[in-house]
C-alpha cells in the first residue's frame, strides 16, 4: 500500500555569508559553528521522521546540512542521498558577494519604487529575475524562465520518483529564494519569501501531479530538537 508522498523542504543552516549579510547565491560558504549547532538541533528533530530519500542541492552548503541531518537519524546511513543541480540557489552574477544592502537597494530603483519596502509586497519573483539581470554587470544572472524551469523540474521529478517507489518522505535541502520561489509557483499567492529562516522546513505533499503546501517556515523541528539536546545534558 502506497504512502503519502511528503517533501520536507530544509532551508541550509546558517553560513558564512548568511552572519554577515553578504549575497549568496551560486557563491558557497561552510556553515558557521552556529550554524553546524542549529542543524544538529534539526536532525534531532526530525529524528523520528522516516525518510526514505534525500535530496540537496549541489551547493556544499546544502550537502553539509544534509549530511549533518542524516547523522542524528537512527537509520541516516540507510538513506539513499542524492544531488541534483537543479535545486541550487538564483544567481545573483556580479551581486554574489557584495553586502545584501546593495542587492535591496540598486532593485527597487531598477524597478522604480522609493525603497525595498515600499517593493517587497508589490513585485513577482519574474521581475525580481528581471532587475537582477539588468544589474548584473557580468551577465551571469539567470533569466527568469531558465530559473522556473529548473527549480519546477527539478522538484517534481524527487516528488514523481518518490511517488512511483510508494510514497513516502524525502529530505530536500536547498535554499532561501529557491524554495519560496517554488512555494509561489505552487500558489501563485504566496508573497515573495526570502527571509525563510535557515534550518526552517516547508513541508509539500504531492499526488497525481499536484503539489500541496503543508506548511511554511516551520522552526518547530529546530525548537523540538534543541529542547532534546538540553533534556540530555540535563
Amino acid at each position: 500500500m502506497s504512502e503519502k508522498t511528503i517533501l520536507y523542504l530544509v532551508r541550509h543552516g546558517k553560513t558564512m555569508f548568511n552572519a554577515i549579510g553578504r549575497t549568496q547565491g551560486w557563491s558557497d560558504t561552510p556553515l558557521t559553528k552556529d550554524g553546524v549547532q542549529q542543524i544538529h538541533y534539526l536532525g534531532l528533530g526530525l529524528k523520528d521522521v522516516p525518510f526514505k530519500v534525500a535530496y540537496s542541492s549541489d551547493s556544499g552548503r546544502a550537502i553539509q546540512t544534509t549530511r549533518l541531518i542524516l547523522g542524528e537519524a537512527p537509520l541516516g546511513r540507510q538513506v539513499d542521498y542524492f544531488v541534483d543541480q537543479r535545486i541550487r540557489e538564483w544567481c545573483f552574477g556580479s551581486l554574489e558577494g557584495g553586502y545584501n544592502g546593495d542587492l535591496w537597494g540598486v532593485v527597487p530603483r531598477i524597478l522604480m519604487y522609493p525603497s525595498y519596502d515600499d517593493m517587497i509586497h508589490k513585485i513577482s519573483y519574474e521581475q525580481l529575475a528581471h532587475a537582477i539581470m539588468e544589474a548584473d554587470t557580468a551577465g551571469w544572472a539567470e533569466p527568469y524562465e531558465r530559473i522556473k524551469e529548473r527549480i519546477s523540474t527539478g522538484f517534481e521529478d524527487i516528488a514523481q520518483k518518490l511517488e512511483k517507489s510508494g510514497g513516502g518522505n524525502a529530505l530536500v535541502v536547498s535554499h532561501g529564494m529557491t524554495i519560496s520561489n517554488f512555494l509561489n509557483l505552487i500558489d501563485p499567492t504566496q508573497p515573495l519569501q526570502h527571509t525563510l529562516a535557515n534550518g526552517s522546513v516547508c513541508k509539500i505533499a504531492y499526488e497525481n501531479g499536484n503539489f500541496e503546501i503543508l506548511s511554511i517556515n516551520d522552526t518547530r523541528y529546530l525548537e523540538k530538537g534543541k529542547s532534546i539536546s538540553q533534556d540530555f545534558l540535563k
